[in-house]
């Protein structure tokens, strides 16, 4: 059986875009020569660990891609790692163009020379004003790695709304035929906190693979989520149940589902883990369910006991992308020490018909219930082991069976509320919060990522700064703007001595969340003389 106990740690190109005109926030700071000595701010932490050091799990070995799965979606796979190989080659690309416009800048005619490289390979154009100061002193290497990761940043965002490639936008059969199957399950919201850690950036779209329209996430360090906002987005659902009957009525025998995924590694276990519990993953998990456990109370204090609303933890492991599921009981009690391993689940299933596969699924998760589980939380953990079946053979077809990026190796770090087009594992560390003195402890968890990552090679900490709003509401894009300029404001003050040297800059974006459609950049801290960039 696959019921564990704890044990012993054993390129497609994107679109191009014409390059926009960006307000300016402040200035920055004169940057130095890419890859020069920097003074960095802040504690140091070691640079991501190499894929020399990825060693493989006790036990265990690669299954190659002719042994995949029967109930693996070849298909979708191939699509999803086309996104993923895009959109990280985009990032990827910039430092390479740098280093070679870095070894150019003296030459005669360097300025054309240099455009021609970054639109060949970047697909955009850079801003003349910083190229055309090369000849004087030393291209500011750090303001144009920021401009281009902003640029890319905004590329991406744009893509994803205008091209919806991950198939899952609101209205689409994905996201209908999912909704339909949660209302037939007896849940008629699925409310997902993940860690804030970018190796759990893809957990919707690529670990679970569930519709991004149809589930509300809310990443938060830790998955420690707020539980006074998690129960006013209860009110505000319920609401919407009694007022319009969406996604169904309030009579209807359906729950408001809540779910935290905790993270832990299977390669490095005492090193890789949630920061935010010292990579315990026992502590992740309790902490994980005590928080889960005071939403529930919360709500049910507040409003009854007729007002419950049902709890799941989950655990990812950030090398395999495999889950393992802590399935509760029809009464809502959850076994920290027992689990279903959904790579176990693919092991005992692999050479079963797709249907006898689904058959085995579902009696394991009843197995593995704390006690007798409830019908529809069988079905729905059924079909989420079943996705994370062909995400565990994703991992193995395109990544080798563990990712060689095991540590961090986030690219930007997003701030704010929104971030509705981030799905892609180690692409954006994201820090939620409404002011940066109520999310500071995780904006310093991604400052000090960045600080091993960035600051170390003497590049700077590039930061989006995000509010989303209601574009139906009167007065609420000027309130969001306020705000995106308070917390720029705010981050600026707080890593002064980063923001000073050049180490550390911000795109400022907003988005109307009514709209099926990318943010709008609304100012940056890098100071152009010249009209146009960020």
């Amino acid at each position: 059986m696959s019921i564990s106990r704890r044990h012993a740690p054993a390129d497609r190109p994107l679109a191009p875009t014409a390059p926009r005109r960006r307000p300016q926030l402040s200035a920055a700071a004169e940057g130095q020569e890419l890859g020069g000595s920097a003074n960095s701010s802040g504690p140091s932490v070691p640079s991501p660990r190499q894929a020399a050091r990825v060693r493989p799990m006790r036990n265990w070995r690669p299954i190659a891609p002719a042994e995949s799965h029967p109930l693996t979606d070849q298909t979708a796979n191939a699509r999803l790692q086309a996104y993923e190989s895009a959109v990280k080659g985009a990032f990827d690309r910039i430092v390479p163009v740098l280093k070679r416009l870095s070894a150019l800048q003296h030459e005669d005619g360097f300025v054309a020379e240099a455009q021609r490289h970054a639109e060949a390979e970047l697909g955009f154009t850079l801003p003349e004003s910083i190229l055309e100061k090369a000849w004087v002193s030393q291209l500011d290497m750090r303001s144009l790695f920021a401009w281009c990761v902003f640029e890319t940043y905004e590329r991406v965002s744009e893509t994803f709304f205008r091209e919806d490639p991950l198939d899952c936008r609101e209205g689409t059969p994905a996201a209908e035929a999912f909704n339909a199957f949660l209302l037939s399950s007896g849940f008629h919201l699925l409310d997902v906190t993940p860690c804030a850690d970018g190796r759990l950036a893809h957990t919707i779209s690529y670990a679970l693979r569930l519709p991004f329209s149809s589930v509300r996430r809310r990443p938060h360090a830790g998955a420690m989520f707020d539980v006074e906002d998690t129960v006013d987005r209860w009110v505000k659902t319920e609401h919407l149940r009694y007022r319009e009957g969406v996604p169904n009525q309030a009579y209807d025998p359906t729950r408001y589902l809540k779910v935290v995924v905790y993270h832990f590694s299977s390669i490095d276990p005492h090193h890789e883990g949630c920061a935010a519990h010292h990579s315990d993953d026992a502590a992740a998990a309790a902490s994980g369910l005590s928080r889960l456990m005071d939403f529930q109370q919360a709500v049910e204090n507040s409003f009854c006991c007729g007002a419950s609303v049902d709890l799941l933890l989950i655990g990812l492991d950030t090398d395999t992308d495999a889950i393992r599921v802590h399935v509760p009981s029809s009464e809502g009690g959850t076994d920290l020490e027992h689990w279903l391993d959904a790579r176990e689940v693919h092991a005992a299933t692999l050479r079963m018909g797709a249907e006898a596969a689904r058959v085995e699924i579902r009696s394991r998760v009843m197995a593995a219930a704390a006690a007798t589980p409830d019908e529809g939380m069988v079905s729905l953990i059924s079909r989420l082991v079943e996705h994370n079946i062909s995400q565990i053979d994703y991992v193995r077809s395109y990544h080798g069976g563990a990712y060689a990026d095991a540590g961090h190796a986030e690219r930007f770090i997003g701030v704010g509320i929104g971030f509705k087009e981030i799905h892609l594992r180690n692409l954006t560390y994201f820090a939620h919060l409404d002011t940066v003195e109520e999310g500071a402890a995780d904006l310093d968890v991604g400052v000090k990522i960045f600080t091993g990552l960035n600051v170390s090679r003497g590049l700077p900490v590039p930061v989006v700064v995000r509010f989303d709003y209601h574009g139906s509401v009167p007065g609420a894009r000027q309130r969001a703007l306020l705000q995106c300029r308070r917390t720029a404001s705010a981050i600026e003050v707080r890593y002064a001595k980063l923001f000073d040297q050049g180490l550390l800059h911000t795109l400022l974006t907003l988005r109307d969340r009514d709209q099926h459609a990318p943010a709008e950049t609304v100012g940056s801290s890098i100071q152009l003389e010249a009209q146009g960039g960020h």
